[in-house]
């Protein structure tokens, strides 16, 4: 007989807890019937004000003290904690660019592209299988590593001053080889001028790259 995941010994206020601290406040309606937190009781707390509902199956407990990143937290879940951030989001996380993104991007499992999504606004999905080397952690939420983000934006034609200002960055932080990323080279080739280094291809501002961004 398969066993149950529901928690068979009653409610477990410290177990929902330690839960929700792991997520920056957040938890999700499963996650709560797993600690004996089904929606009857859910709704009775969020009358006594000591959790509120954040959208469908997402709650936080009330009071809890503000986190860096609870926005993103939100979507992960609503994900089922299967997406992993990417794109122009990864390189935000990562500290490799000084932009903002207005939307956050989100890379689900290829079998999610079949499913009927209802997607939160400012919410833009990618969808690939994505290797475990290929993705690590930043805070409560998953990212994709540094090298696999500089490839997606390379594949998903990422403005490439953004590109190249990530990718010059990484590799003087010793987080990328420089000869070990071609497709982000020959992506930026399009664009930039090129001198060699010790260390690989540098990218520099064009006069044809100026030209075209005015």
């Amino acid at each position: 007989m398969k066993k149950s995941i529901q928690n068979s010994k009653g409610p477990d206020w410290d177990k929902l807890y330690e839960t929700a601290s792991a997520q920056e406040g957040y938890f999700t309606t499963s996650q709560a019937a797993v600690v004996g937190y089904y929606p009857q009781l859910l709704a009775k707390y969020i009358r006594n004000e000591r959790i509120v509902r954040v959208r469908r199956g997402i709650y936080r407990l009330n009071h809890f003290p503000a986190g860096e990143h609870e926005d993103l937290v939100v979507v992960w879940l609503w994900t089922e904690r299967t997406g992993v951030f990417s794109h122009e989001t990864a390189l935000a996380l990562h500290g490799l660019s000084d932009v903002l993104p207005v939307r956050a991007h989100v890379t689900l499992p290829a079998s999610w592209k079949k499913r009927r999504l209802r997607i939160p606004g400012g919410v833009v999905l990618h969808f690939t299988d994505l290797e475990k080397s290929d993705q690590t952690w930043i805070g409560a939420v998953p990212v994709t590593a540094v090298a696999r983000t500089l490839n997606d934006g390379a594949d998903a034609k990422v403005a490439p001053d953004l590109v190249r200002h990530a990718f010059e960055e990484a590799a003087e932080r010793g987080l990328v080889d420089r000869e070990s990323m071609p497709t982000v080279v020959a992506y930026l080739k399009k664009f930039f001028s090129v001198s060699r280094s010790r260390s690989g291809p540098r990218f520099r501002p064009s006069t044809r790259w100026a030209r075209k961004s005015r």
